[in-house]
């Protein structure tokens, strides 16, 4: 039924709409064609070119007949976003007439230009080729917006002449090909040979701000950094604690509508909306999905956030720390491993203790958290996030694990080689006839946890909200991996010395006892914001950084080398190059940031403080003049004069300090200054105009205020 009494699409027939997923395929395909193609996908078959053929010219009629006339190949490039290179599906046929054309080998291989994205010495400027393939694993899209029509996005990663992974995907791919091997292994040897893949799942929450785009014109900071480097805090904060799961304003409701209408006709699941703490801080989590596709959904959640809000009149906020004085906004990576028969392997069951599967792959997360902690911490490591990790809304800097009373019991049991019987969490009482009673799950929650098991998955709670989530996941799958890989070295060998499955069990609950024995130490169920846990955690030897430049070169370092080149996710090359990208990363916004700070102070704020000042001394004359007491303009007068003074000496001495930074070639070094010295000299600045603010009248001011940018959409 057409026009304006048209049912509306179904969240049936609006999901997946502009998604050539499996269902699809598996339709438009033929069957030979599409069975081969879930072995590629599978990783049990090499792509050929005949099959790719095949699903390009079905892919091609798919997307014609939803109006695209482009296809790009859709990559994460170093820089952390997407980027697309778009070529029309036309072909002239040599009369001024135009075929519509794609053909298998387009649809399977790319060669964009590479050399103006970040490589980190991987190559020359002037070695300018790169190659895009396609991610058989992830399924190829339609974006679409009115003023640019449709255009199919085909997921794919993005190397070097040479095969260097220059982009997210290659690594998250090889880490999860490792971890699949070990768990494999392990699953062998206690019975489980029908499993041939273990797929690490993850499913991103992704927290965000809005603004009113108006405001947000207004303020060069918001424009150019994606945060406030200046700012006062008004009367009302987060303090009410009535923003969090509050009802949804209409504004925000028609934004949330028609971005879940967007992102399922893609293919990707959202699944969760809400208010966050935070004034005008919200959030969208998707269902679970393989790891690969959950970081592409993830990177279009965020793309399709930016799109909608500007349909609606506001802008997104996608940075760790946009506002100082309340919330930021993290990304909770919520992690686990499934079989390719369904089975989550960090799915408890109804007894765990009995459960030596689930124990096993429990206690191998742990230690892997533990051993590898320095590398976890550097792959979250971004200059928002030195705003946001430690505060008192963030996880702690230090990175622990939360199991819960009843699981770190049962490990310590059996650490300490004494019987333990798990717990039926039985029922919670609530006390009113007409409620049900509610199951009491295994552990409660630990919001101040950086890495919680919730249930049967782990939360890792560091991920920053504008980070991709590819190079934590990867770096987690490969830390996984190794472990895995030396309990399967044990396993095996005692397979290989006849053990028997009674023997083969005793020697799991051995490797449990003895690997949570030896690396205990990371797990805490206390409160991570504490003062008292950094004490402890100092005491228990676990690692502490401050800062995101302290951290990075720790990605590099010996032992990271060798853990991500023994699983082959990373080679040298490529872990030194992300090391230089990230310093740089961080000291070009850094850089960005204090330039900002100086405009701002000397063309804008400072001005209107000495307009302001100039006010209450004409003021104060013309109130002594009739022979009225002047003294309080007068006061305000001083006062105002004082913060003028250390706010334009704290503007120099940062100008001075940015053109020494920017004077340093060694990326390292640089990104020390810029920590160092820099840094210190932001915060000095913007403790002088903030309270300049609060000082000179709101109409004189150059920029809409926190108050403005909070509290109105």
């Amino acid at each position: 039924m057409n026009g304006k009494n048209a049912r509306p699409a179904s969240i049936t027939e609006i999901y997946g709409s502009n998604c050539f997923s499996n269902a699809v395929m598996r339709e438009r395909l033929p069957k030979s064609v599409f069975a081969e193609l879930l072995l590629v996908q599978a990783g049990e078959r090499e792509l050929t070119l005949d099959i790719a053929e095949v699903v390009a010219s079905s892919m091609r009629d798919w997307a014609l007949e939803r109006g695209a006339t482009h296809f790009t190949h859709w990559f994460h490039p170093l820089s952390g976003l997407t980027a697309e290179k778009h070529d029309s599906f036309i072909a002239p046929t040599g009369d001024g007439r135009v075929v519509m054309e794609f053909s298998g080998k387009e649809l399977v291989k790319g060669e964009p230009d590479a050399s103006s994205f970040p490589s980190g010495g991987l190559r020359a400027t002037f070695e300018a080729r790169g190659y895009t393939a396609w991610d058989v694993t992830s399924p190829a899209f339609l974006k679409s917006s009115p003023e640019a029509g449709m255009t199919l996005c085909i997921p794919t990663a993005f190397v070097s002449y040479y095969g260097h992974a220059l982009d997210k995907k290659v690594p998250l791919l090889r880490s999860m090909q490792a971890l699949s091997k070990q768990a494999v292994r392990i699953l062998a040897v206690l019975g489980h040979a029908e499993v041939k893949r273990v797929i690490p799942t993850i499913g991103p929450e992704q927290e965000y701000f809005l603004v009113k785009r108006s405001l947000y014109d207004k303020r060069p900071d918001l424009l150019l950094t994606g945060r406030t480097v200046f700012g006062s805090m008004p009367a009302k904060g987060q303090e009410m604690e009535d923003h969090y799961f509050g009802a949804l304003e209409e504004k925000v409701a028609g934004f949330m509508r028609e971005l879940n209408a967007e992102l399922w006709a893609m293919g990707v699941s959202a699944k969760t909306q809400h208010n966050e703490v935070a004034p005008n801080q919200f959030e969208i989590a998707c269902v679970y999905s393989t790891c690969n596709v959950a970081a592409d959904a993830n990177q279009l959640a965020m793309e399709t956030i930016s799109k909608v809000a500007e349909r609606h009149g506001m802008a997104a906020l996608l940075h760790e720390k946009p506002y100082a004085g309340i919330n930021g906004s993290g990304k909770h990576v919520n992690w686990s491993m499934a079989t390719d028969t369904g089975v989550n392997l960090l799915e408890p069951g109804s007894d765990p203790a009995a459960d030596a599967r689930f124990l096993l792959f429990l206690t191998a997360v742990i230690e892997a958290v533990d051993r590898y902690a320095t590398q976890l911490r550097a792959a979250v490591a971004t200059s928002g996030n030195d705003h946001r990790l430690g505060g008192n809304e963030a996880p702690p800097a230090i990175i622990s694990v939360f199991l819960g009373d009843e699981l770190s019991d049962l490990l310590s049991a059996s650490a300490e080689g004494r019987a333990c019987v798990s717990k039926d969490g039985g029922c919670i009482e609530i006390g009113a006839a007409s409620l049900p009673k509610l199951p009491r799950d295994l552990t409660d929650r630990n919001r101040t946890s950086p890495f919680a098991f919730t249930g049967n998955k782990f939360e890792f709670r560091m991920v920053g909200s504008s980070q991709s989530v590819a190079t934590p996941t990867a770096t987690l799958n490969t830390a996984v991996a190794e472990v895995l890989s030396h309990f399967a070295d044990r396993l095996e060998e005692r397979l290989r010395q006849g053990a028997d499955p009674a023997k083969i069990t005793a020697e799991v609950r051995s490797i449990i006892a003895e690997s949570y024995k030896a690396h205990r130490r990371v797990v805490f169920n206390g409160n991570g914001y504490s003062e008292e846990w950094h004490r402890e955690a100092e005491k228990r030897g676990l690692p502490r950084f401050r800062s995101a430049v302290e951290v990075i070169p720790e990605f590099a370092s010996p032992v990271a080398v060798e853990l991500f080149t023994k699983h082959a996710v990373f080679s040298r090359e490529e872990i030194e190059s992300r090391c230089v990208i990230y310093l740089e990363k961080y000291l070009k916004q850094v850089n960005i940031e204090a330039g900002v700070m100086v405009d701002m102070s000397r063309r804008s704020i400072l001005p209107a403080a000495i307009s302001s000042a100039e006010d209450f001394a004409r003021a104060a004359s013309a109130m002594a003049a009739v022979g009225a007491a002047s003294s309080v303009p007068e006061l305000r007068a001083r006062k105002v004069a004082e913060l003028i003074s250390t706010a334009s000496e704290d503007t120099e001495r940062l100008e001075k300090a940015l053109l020494a930074a920017q004077d340093i070639d060694e990326p390292l070094a640089q990104a020390q200054a810029y920590r160092e010295s820099v840094v210190p000299r932001m915060e000095s600045l913007r403790m002088k105009v903030d309270a300049l603010e609060k000082q000179v009248a709101k109409d004189r001011w150059p920029f809409p205020s926190y108050e403005d940018l909070l509290f109105g959409l």
